[in-house]
């Protein structure tokens, strides 16, 4: 198990009223924030498939994921040693408190979600099999 703690501000400084840019290719990239609040990114996983994920992460707080585009299928906790798996779909933003990864069924970062988190949170990251 590892821990990472993501401390405020844990976002970059934006020009305000004008289109922020990501970069293609890139599991995570925060975005922009409100200092004490929340921050928000995209994520898009490298992974294609479930038997790649070796480890899930937790936040001590949710976060919510929303299908920007491509699919992305998250993978949860079941809290036994095993994982459940949810689809995203289009416009149907999911609130996860689970340990959780995720995938791209049609290829690495194939798929893009939006993300909204804390501006400050603890991440434990464990195999699959630690959580239950």
């Amino acid at each position: 198990m590892r821990k990472v703690s993501t401390r405020r501000p844990s976002f970059p400084a934006v020009v305000f009223d004008s289109a922020l840019a990501w970069p293609d290719g890139e599991r995570w990239n925060v975005l922009c924030g409100d200092e004490g609040h929340w921050r928000c990114g995209v994520f898009s996983p490298p992974q294609s498939d479930v038997a790649q994920i070796d480890e899930l992460e937790w936040h001590d707080c949710p976060e919510l994921f929303l299908l920007l585009s491509g699919q992305v299928t998250l993978v949860l906790s079941d809290n036994a040693g095993g994982v459940r798996e949810l689809s995203l779909e289009p416009g149907r933003p999911v609130l996860v408190s689970s340990p959780h990864s995720a995938y791209c069924p049609a290829g690495s970062h194939s798929g893009v979600c939006f993300v909204v988190e804390r501006d400050e949170f603890e991440t434990e990251y464990r195999d699959i099999q630690e959580w239950k």
